[in-house]
């Protein structure tokens, strides 16, 4: 359920580490099964600077509206333009299509600070 590739933070965010300082957000299992069926989403603009466990965005639910925070510092550098318009894709793949934005890590040893997915399950039990 959560996948031992990706890094977790306390938010409920995850971070796929890729090549050259790149990192892929999104939100976790939990989170989105917590929130339920999501009907928008408010994500940051390309080329905005996000700090570590600053606010990124919105999203809500049939819930609750909720402020997303990031689990890393840098600079977006592409966001998901499907979630704009079919938010619930967070829903049915959160680790998948369901991805939020991708970030130019500005602090690699941020992510010493974040959960494995050991780590994470843990925290939410």
């Amino acid at each position: 359920m959560y996948p031992s590739q990706l890094k977790y933070s306390t938010e409920h965010t995850w971070l796929k580490i890729d090549e050259d300082n790149r990192g892929t957000i999104g939100i976790t299992h939990y989170y989105q099964e917590q929130l339920r069926n999501i009907v928008f989403i408010e994500l940051p603009k390309v080329g905005a600077d996000i700090c570590r466990d600053g606010v990124f965005g919105l999203i809500e639910s049939s819930k609750a509206t909720s402020d997303l925070y990031s689990p890393v510092s840098g600079t977006v550098l592409e966001i998901n333009k499907k979630l704009e318009k079919t938010p619930g894709i967070i829903n049915s793949d959160p680790y998948g299509k369901g991805w939020m934005f991708v970030i130019d890590i500005s602090d690699i040893d941020e992510i010493d600070s974040l959960l494995s997915a050991e780590e994470y399950s843990d925290l939410i039990k």
